[in-house]
C-alpha cells in the first residue's frame, strides 16, 4: 500500500519541514495493524517525494478476534486485498505518521505550511466503489487534476474485464494540510468500508478534517454516508455542525443588542410575564426537572430556583460570558449544598445533539428561535423534538404582526438586530404544525402580553406535549 507525495516548489526539499520528516533517514513506524516506513525516493532542490509505504498484516488483524460467520468466512480474514489497497488503514497512518502536517502546522517552515503550492499524491491501488466518475466529483470540485488508471481484474483473462481498482494521481496547487485532509476523508469513503467501529469519534474526525470544504462540496451527503459507514443520523449529525457552527456573538454587541431589545419592550414588562406565563405552564404540568435551553443571563434558572417543585434545573447557552454572568448574578458560588445540587449551568450549543439534555421533565425556549439561520433551524428542530425529546417543551418567539404597535420600531424592521426572523401568528402556528406531524407532539397555544383584537398579543407562545 503505497501514497508518494511530490512537490516541485523552490527548494522541493521543503516538503521534509512540512512532513516533519527527514529526506535523509528512512523511518518506520509500528501500528496497530503492521508497520509504516517513510522514504525519499528522490530529493532535489527542483523535486522531492516522499513515500508513505504500509505493510499490513492481515494476521495480526484478525488474531484474538472471533471469526466471521458464513461460507468463506475464517479464510476471508486472511485472503482478502486490505494490505495491497489503500483504505482506512492508510488514513489512520496519515494521521499517526504525519499529524503536524495533516493540522497545518510546520514548525520549522509556519509561513509555508499556510500557502499552497504545486503538490501531487499518487496512490499506487486505490478502490474506487462508484468507479472512475465517482473519483473524479469527489476530487475535482476541490481543484485537483486526476489522472486514473483502472487495473484489470485479471490481466491473463482480459475476458473477466476491469476491477475496481485504480491507480490514481492527484495534482494541484493546494497546502499540503488540505492535501493531507481531502486524502484522510477521501480515501475510505471511494473504499466505503473502515476496519475500525464507527461512533462518534469518526462524527468529530469528519468535522475537523472536514472543514474549510467539505461543507460547499456537492458530494457532501455521499461523502459523510459512506465515510460513516451509512449510520444514518450519524452522517445527519455531522452534516448538520458542517453547515456552521452557531457562534456566539461579541460581548460587547451581545449586550447592547439585548439591551436595546428590553428597552423597546420595557412598556409592557414582557419579559417579566413572559417568565410568570413559562413559569405557569410548567407547574400545571408537574415538571420538575427543567432545562432552560438558550438561558441566557439565567433569569428563568433564579424564577425556577426559587420553586421548591422543581428539584432540578439546568440552563445551557453557547455564550461563555453569558453564563459567566448567569452564574455571578445566580449567586451560585454562595448557595447551600442543597440549594447548589439543584442548579447545573451547561455551555453548549442548540445545533448539536447533546446526551446531557435527555431525560428532562421539559425544556424552555424563550426568544431563542428567532436568532437562528433558517438553514440551521432544521438542526435545531432535531436536537429539541427528537433528540432531547422532553414530555414538554414550552417555546415562545416574538409575534411580527404587533410590530406595528411599537412606535419607535420603523416599519419592516425587527425587535433585535440579531434577529434572523420573525414570524406572524400563522406562520408560527404552521411551523408547530409541522413539527407535531414529524416528532409526535401535540400543541396548543398561549399569548403573552396584552392580546390585541387586531395584531394578536407582542409574544406567541406554544406548548407541546409528546
Amino acid at each position: 500500500m503505497l501514497l508518494t507525495l511530490s512537490t516541485t516548489h523552490t527548494p522541493a526539499t521543503d516538503l521534509g519541514y512540512l512532513l516533519h520528516k527527514n529526506p535523509e533517514r528512512p523511518q518506520s513506524f509500528e501500528l496497530s495493524f503492521g508497520l509504516a516506513h517513510v522514504f525519499y525516493p528522490e530529493a532535489t532542490a527542483s523535486r522531492t517525494t516522499a513515500a508513505l509505504l504500509l505493510e499490513v498484516d492481515p494476521v495480526a488483524l484478525v488474531r484474538g478476534r472471533p471469526s466471521s460467520g458464513g461460507p468463506g468466512g475464517p479464510l476471508e480474514q486472511y485472503v482478502n486485498d486490505r494490505p495491497y489497497v489503500a483504505s482506512s488503514f492508510m488514513s489512520v497512518a496519515l494521521s499517526r505518521v504525519f499529524g503536524t502536517a495533516l493540522s497545518g502546522r510546520s514548525k520549522d517552515r509556519p509561513e509555508l505550511a499556510g500557502q499552497p503550492i504545486p503538490l501531487s499524491a499518487r496512490l499506487s491501488v486505490l478502490p474506487c466503489r462508484g468507479g472512475e466518475a465517482f473519483l473524479r466529483r469527489l476530487f475535482e470540485p476541490l481543484g485537483y487534476t486526476v489522472t486514473a488508471t483502472r487495473h484489470a481484474l485479471d490481466e491473463t483473462v482480459p475476458a473477466w474485464g476491469d476491477s475496481r481498482y485504480f491507480t490514481v494521481t492527484l495534482e494541484g496547487r493546494v497546502r499540503l494540510g488540505d492535501l493531507l485532509s481531502h486524502l484522510y476523508v477521501l480515501i475510505p469513503v471511494l473504499d466505503d468500508d473502515k476496519h475500525y467501529w464507527v461512533g462518534d469519534e469518526e462524527v468529530e474526525k469528519l468535522v475537523r478534517h472536514g472543514e474549510g470544504w467539505l461543507a460547499a462540496h456537492p458530494e457532501r451527503e455521499q461523502i459523510a454516508r459512506r465515510y460513516l459507514r451509512h449510520r444514518h443520523s450519524l452522517a445527519r449529525e455531522a452534516l448538520e455542525r458542517l453547515a456552521g457552527d452557531e457562534a456566539p456573538e461579541p460581548e460587547e454587541r451581545q449586550e447592547a443588542r439585548n439591551a436595546e431589545e428590553a428597552v423597546l419592550e420595557s412598556r409592557l414588562s414582557l419579559n417579566e410575564q413572559r417568565l410568570q406565563t413559562v413559569m405557569s405552564v410548567l407547574q400545571e404540568h408537574g415538571a420538575a426537572r427543567v432545562v432552560d435551553l438558550g438561558c441566557g443571563e439565567g433569569k428563568l434558572v433564579r424564577a425556577l430556583l426559587k420553586d421548591r417543585r422543581f428539584t432540578e434545573i439546568v440552563g445551557m447557552d453557547v455564550s461563555h460570558r453569558t453564563l459567566e454572568i448567569a452564574q455571578d448574578r445566580l449567586g451560585i458560588e454562595r448557595m447551600s449544598d442543597l440549594q447548589r445540587q439543584r442548579v447545573k449551568l451547561l455551555h453548549g450549543s442548540l445545533l448539536y445533539r447533546d446526551q446531557r439534555l435527555t431525560g428532562f421533565d421539559a425544556a424552555t425556549v424563550i426568544e431563542v428561535l428567532e436568532h437562528l439561520d433558517m438553514p440551521r433551524l432544521e438542526a435545531f428542530e432535531r436536537v429539541l423534538f427528537e433528540h432531547t425529546r422532553p414530555g414538554l417543551i414550552v417555546l415562545t418567539t416574538p409575534n411580527s404582526e404587533y410590530n406595528v404597535r411599537f412606535t419607535s420600531l420603523p416599519a419592516g424592521t425587527f425587535r433585535h438586530r440579531d434577529h434572523r426572523f420573525e414570524w406572524t401568528r400563522a406562520e408560527f402556528e404552521a411551523w408547530a404544525a409541522r413539527m407535531c406531524e414529524r416528532f409526535g407532539y401535540s400543541a396548543r397555544f398561549l399569548p403573552v402580553g396584552e392580546n390585541d383584537p387586531e395584531v394578536g398579543a407582542p409574544t406567541q407562545m406554544a406548548v407541546f406535549t409528546r
